[in-house]
């Protein structure tokens, strides 16, 4: 608990000091909703930063736990990040950015994919083990970032995923010695779950989104926390989970599926806001400024030319 609690304090924190001054101004982090209204993707960065403070210092974690965390979380954050930034969103899902690449063509989103494999090697490597488990945990700190990224197209989504894979896996991962539990996995999750709580709000608010780099960073970090928890048939079953539904994603509309099915749409719509325009009283608006494409995950929105001086929000197509 002390350590989702630091995680919130500090993921607020960074949210706030990042909102007051973006780098490179308030416009390179927004984006226009289907409301017409902008969205920040500074609470990426925000959670970030928080949940790998927290893994940082959570007391009860092995020094090499500790820099398997930090090392998944931060690399998927900066190469979903560069993705955020610099992606216009054309290509989408391994088919397209792999396709591209087959005739020569370099996307933001092949460069993401690349690297959040090797960050999730890096962290493999730093938790230790035989290779078989080296390449198992690689994996699934590389999988789970991806996957998780998958479902943050809706507001709130990813995060309500990332609470319920994160608490199953705390309760899977505890481990019983002399009649006292020990939860060790709980330790691992509790700094991407901390930090994601306190960007919920926020999210389902439709102030701000995680973007690929939220997105991406808290599914590496509950990947190396099951690396460092689970057993190895667990750790392979779940990696074979991770793969199938990676792969049912290119095919299947997640977004579909959840409207098809009444509870895990009754799910998907706790907290979030009305269908309809406007922003709900009291709610703050982000800062204005162009509306552009977030990465592959953005399958929701499309590219808004940036404003002219003096004229009103441009109005994008459906929510993040």
């Amino acid at each position: 608990m002390a350590a989702a609690g630091l995680a919130a304090g500090a993921a607020r924190a960074a949210y706030t000091a990042l909102s007051q001054r973006p780098p490179g101004g308030a416009a390179v982090w927004t984006r226009t909703n289907h409301r017409g209204e902008p969205v920040t993707l500074l609470a990426g960065p925000a959670v970030a930063a928080g949940a790998a403070l927290a893994c940082a210092l959570t007391p009860g974690l092995p020094p090499r736990v500790r820099a398997a965390l930090v090392a998944g979380g931060l690399g998927a954050a900066a190469f979903g990040g560069y993705d955020d930034l610099a992606g216009s969103g054309d290509r989408r899902g391994f088919r397209g950015h792999l396709g591209a690449l087959a005739h020569g063509e370099v996307t933001t989103g092949a460069v993401k994919l690349g690297g959040i494999g090797v960050s999730g090697l890096v962290a493999a490597a730093l938790a230790g083990g035989p290779a078989a488990d080296v390449i198992i945990n690689a994996g699934l700190t590389a999988g789970s970032a991806n996957l998780l990224n998958l479902f943050d197209l809706r507001p709130g989504r990813a995060i309500k995923v990332a609470v319920a894979g994160g608490s199953l896996l705390a309760l899977a991962g505890a481990r019983r010695a002399g009649g006292r539990q020990r939860p060790g996995a709980a330790r691992a999750v509790a700094g991407p779950l901390g930090s994601a709580l306190a960007m919920l709000p926020a999210d389902l608010g439709e102030r701000a989104m995680l973007g690929d780099a939220g997105a991406n960073a808290l599914g590496a970090m509950l990947g190396t926390a099951a690396a460092v928890s689970l057993g190895r048939p667990a750790r392979a079953a779940l990696l074979a989970g991770i793969t199938g539904l990676t792969a049912a994603s290119e095919v299947v509309s997640f977004t579909a599926v959840i409207e098809r099915t009444p509870a895990l749409r009754w799910l998907d719509m706790l907290g979030r806001r009305p269908a309809g325009p406007g922003r709900t009283a009291g709610e703050p608006p982000a800062p204005p400024g162009p509306g552009r494409v977030a990465g592959h995950s953005r399958a929701a929105l499309t590219l808004v030319p940036p404003e002219s001086p003096g004229s009103a929000p441009a109005a994008g197509a459906a929510s993040p």
